[in-house]
């Protein structure tokens, strides 16, 4: 079953740069391809993925994209690619199309899922 694109979040990704917006839909699909069963949504003014609470956010900039994840602080970061100090978020900074790691990062996204059953 093709997975169900949230309009809001189609539209919010119209309104950015190409070269963040290719980032942007990058990084969806990805997280979209970890879990059939995520939910797509616009909270807090960004695109944010959850199943059963609250997994990962993308958080477009003018010059890069994050790829947040609200319990960062837990998941098991082997390649060090989380930034962040505070309490539980931590992110990746993504400034160009090929800095996306899909293996790694589908990995992270996969044990932020996991954090939440």
């Amino acid at each position: 079953m093709p997975y169900n694109y949230n309009q809001k979040v189609n539209e919010y990704l119209g309104t950015l740069p190409e070269s963040i917006q290719d980032i942007t839909t990058n990084l969806r699909n990805l997280i979209i391809e970890t879990s059939v069963n995520i939910t797509e949504e616009i909270k807090w003014g960004m695109p944010s993925y959850s199943e059963n609470g609250n997994v990962c956010y993308l958080q477009p900039s003018k010059k890069h994209v994050n790829l947040g994840f609200y319990e960062g602080a837990s998941l098991t970061d082997i390649d060090s690619l989380l930034e962040g100090t505070g309490k539980q978020m931590r992110h990746i900074r993504i400034k160009k199309l090929e800095e996306i790691q899909p293996e790694k990062f589908k990995f992270l996204i996969q044990e932020a899922l996991e954090l939440k059953k």
